[in-house]
């Protein structure tokens, strides 16, 4: 080989390393979030957001509108015509998105889901706390707190949704694992507070006597104790747990309101969710089920969950 093919051939081999780093350089990342907008979800979009701008991607966040199925099935499609490298979602509907993603996973975009599983599909990776893991020391916590035969408002997430049946289950396990004869009044809601509200003021005119009030998420706490603000209930008359261990919830502990709450690793949740969708983009091998962790804060440990967690910052009472 002479020289002249020599210094060919190192010319090919630079341009073609070239083209490999363009390539890395110009991965896009589609995150479809679910279109809600209370505390939690505004940590775990940025913990996303930050994931996608330290890997160097293109990052395409968009949101189903008001939380509408038709709107966030519309996005995926988009996002399978425009060819993105892989996909990280937050279901509206567990099982409602699951014929577009399958379509997206049949043209070879991964799929992670974020938060909330796709039932139906058999998607890359499933990014989430453990829900019902959480539930059960929300539940067991619970459990602790009132004797057998006592009455408990247990808030409802989403029932169409892996998240919020998961977290049901968790609860109501425990709980009945160790006070079997505990009566649980059940708020149904779709994550919004005001149903949450609403639910807690009847059920609290109908049971007087209701001792302890469990929420599927922070957002029915806090429609909790308007509830029994309302009512003329003060704090701790009613014990109250959360779940998320989002700012609000938090503010709500460290005010008397909540005693107990079983706490995410919300940003955690994204940035892992981008992340490994990143690594799928790149035909990396990514477990089928990561889960991000949960931490059962007590007023005794608030103060150092909220400073490690990075929840402090967005605290109002310090």
């Amino acid at each position: 080989m002479n020289i002249k093919q020599v210094v060919s051939r190192l010319a090919v081999a630079l341009i073609s390393v070239s083209l490999m780093s363009v390539a890395h350089a110009e991965l896009t990342i589609a995150y479809i979030t679910n279109g809600n907008t209370n505390e939690g979800w505004t940590l775990i979009n940025g913990g996303a957001k930050a994931a996608g701008k330290k890997a160097g991607v293109k990052f395409i966040e968009l949101a189903a509108e008001k939380g509408e199925l038709s709107k966030q099935l519309a996005i995926v499609e988009d996002m399978i015509t425009r060819k993105v490298d892989a996909i990280a979602i937050a279901p509206v509907d567990s099982a409602g998105i699951s014929p577009a993603v399958n379509r997206a996973l049949a043209a070879g975009i991964p799929v992670v889901a974020v938060d909330t599983n796709v039932t139906g599909s058999k998607i890359t990776s499933y990014v989430a706390t453990d829900n019902i893991k959480a539930a059960n020391v929300q539940g067991d916590w619970a459990a602790g707190q009132i004797k057998d035969g006592d009455k408990v408002i247990y808030i409802t997430g989403d029932l169409g949704q892996s998240t919020g049946q998961e977290r049901k289950k968790g609860f109501v396990d425990a709980l009945k694992a160790k006070r079997p004869n505990a009566k649980i009044i059940e708020v149904s809601t779709t994550w919004d507070q005001t149903q949450a509200q609403n639910g807690v003021e009847s059920a609290l005119r109908a049971n007087s006597d209701v001792k302890l009030i469990a929420c599927a998420w922070d957002g029915g706490a806090l429609g909790a104790v308007a509830a029994m603000k309302g009512a003329g209930i003060k704090q701790g008359e009613i014990k109250l747990a959360g779940f998320d261990g989002s700012p609000g919830g938090l503010d709500m502990m460290k005010q008397g309101w909540q005693q107990a709450n079983a706490a995410q690793m919300l940003a955690k949740i994204g940035a892992v969710g981008v992340e490994t969708a990143i690594a799928a983009a790149k035909k990396q091998k990514v477990e089928a089920r990561i889960d991000t962790g949960a931490f059962l804060v007590l007023p005794s440990n608030v103060d150092k969950f909220a400073k490690d967690s990075g929840v402090a910052q967005f605290m109002k009472v310090k």
